[in-house]
């Protein structure tokens, strides 16, 4: 199993930006996929979710109404876009899924600062 983050840049508070994450190495389509991030001396903490039958998506509380993902099977690629970006999203972003046990991409850096 490999996943690959990118897209991670600094962008200016209030900014936009998409991150993408490249899985391989499994049936995609039949696993559900997270995005999770960590902040400088912070926990990781989940930020959303994509299942992978139905549609649904479930997000933290801290950025629902500004962050959608989304995932392309046929891609194997699952995309978080962000909007409306707080200096407190500043973290290192990061794909995972659980296929026996959980993977872990290496990780984008998003940094929101003026």
């Amino acid at each position: 199993v490999q996943l690959v983050a990118s897209g991670g840049v600094l962008v200016r508070p209030g900014g936009s930006l998409g991150l993408s994450c490249t899985a391989s190495g499994f049936t995609f389509r039949n696993y559900p996929m997270r995005w999770y991030r960590q902040a400088p001396g912070k926990e990781r903490e989940w930020v959303a979710g994509a299942e992978n039958t139905g549609g649904v998506t479930t997000y933290t509380d801290s950025v629902k109404g500004r962050v959608t993902i989304h995932r392309d099977n046929a891609k194997s690629k699952v995309y978080l876009q962000m909007n409306s970006l707080k200096p407190e999203d500043t973290a290192v972003y990061c794909c995972c899924v659980l296929v026996g046990q959980r993977y872990w991409g290496q990780g984008t850096q998003v940094t929101v600062s003026s």
